[in-house]
């Protein structure tokens, strides 16, 4: 097993902050970086916040002035010139993500590996945002990234075996397990998953059936922990849309048209857990 220096982790928000958490509860010295000073401020009280709530549930886990310990926030992505291995998690926007990863590109050093962590976006469209696309990999965490167990490694047109093994040498050092499949739209989980929790949406939509019973029956009949919609505020139904308007360009298949149930809640901010209120309402 190969030994880790410091990880840079850019963007604070749910997804990024779960990162930047897993790493340093797992003892290595994280840098967090998000342009937004608050935004930080919010993810160092969340982190704490959680620490403390997983390690009441999850017993072996570090206090929260421990996780604390080995996070470093900032504002300046210049910090990321030190790290030895970058995970982008900005939101689902190419744009974005093409300014991002050209930035990331003039600071890192050349030999350093970049994780694109993504719900649908390909990585290897991601990769040639980079002068150096043989370095860019996939890392889709799935929420929250602290406790999940398997982390889907992307194997991008030109991605090295090297690269692809320090990303899974980097998820067994914080006691997870990794599966590498190759580049596709969604990829695997979300190819599916996203499929699953629109037309969940669609029945809804359609008075088929309320959230309540369609939760229930798959978690019911199929043994699941989540239902399909309770799955979607979790995500964030803001995420979805996005990641279903992404498999929509991509594909040009029209079975993945975003159900206008879930573009109604979005455009009213009720995006799901984070907001309070999504398919379910969730007390803060």
């Amino acid at each position: 097993m190969r030994e880790f220096g410091i990880i840079g982790v850019v963007g604070a928000g749910t997804i990024g902050s779960g990162v930047a958490q897993l790493f340093a509860q797992a003892g290595l010295p994280v840098v967090l970086v998000d342009t937004d000073p608050a935004q930080l401020d919010l993810a160092r009280d969340n982190i704490a916040k959680n620490a403390r709530l997983y390690g009441m549930v999850h017993k072996g886990l570090p206090a929260p002035e421990e996780v604390l310990k080995n996070l470093h926030f900032t504002s300046d992505i210049k910090a990321l010139s030190e790290v030895d291995f970058a995970i982008e998690n900005i939101t689902e926007n190419v744009t974005q993500k093409t300014a991002v990863h050209r930035e990331i590109d003039r600071i890192l050093r050349p030999e350093v590996p970049v994780a694109a962590n993504t719900s649908a976006i390909p990585i290897t469209r991601i990769a040639g945002f980079s002068g150096h696309p043989k370095r860019v990999i996939g890392m889709h965490f799935m929420n929250p990234p602290p406790i999940m167990p398997m982390v889907e490694i992307i194997r991008a047109t030109h991605s090295t075996p090297q690269a692809l093994e320090a990303a899974a040498d980097l998820v067994t050092a914080a006691g997870k397990h990794s599966i590498t499949v190759n580049d596709s739209p969604g990829f695997v989980t979300n190819r599916v998953m996203m499929l699953m929790v629109n037309e969940a949406m669609f029945l809804v939509h359609e008075g088929v059936a309320g959230v309540q019973e369609v939760d229930r029956l798959f978690k019911t009949c199929f043994g699941h922990k989540m239902g399909p919609l309770e799955t979607a505020d979790l995500i964030g139904l803001d995420t979805v849309k996005l990641s279903l308007d992404i498999l929509y360009d991509e594909f040009n298949d029209p079975k993945y048209r975003p159900c206008p149930l879930l573009k109604r809640l979005v455009y009213a901010g009720q995006t799901g857990r984070k907001a309070g209120q999504g398919f379910h309402h969730y007390d803060h």
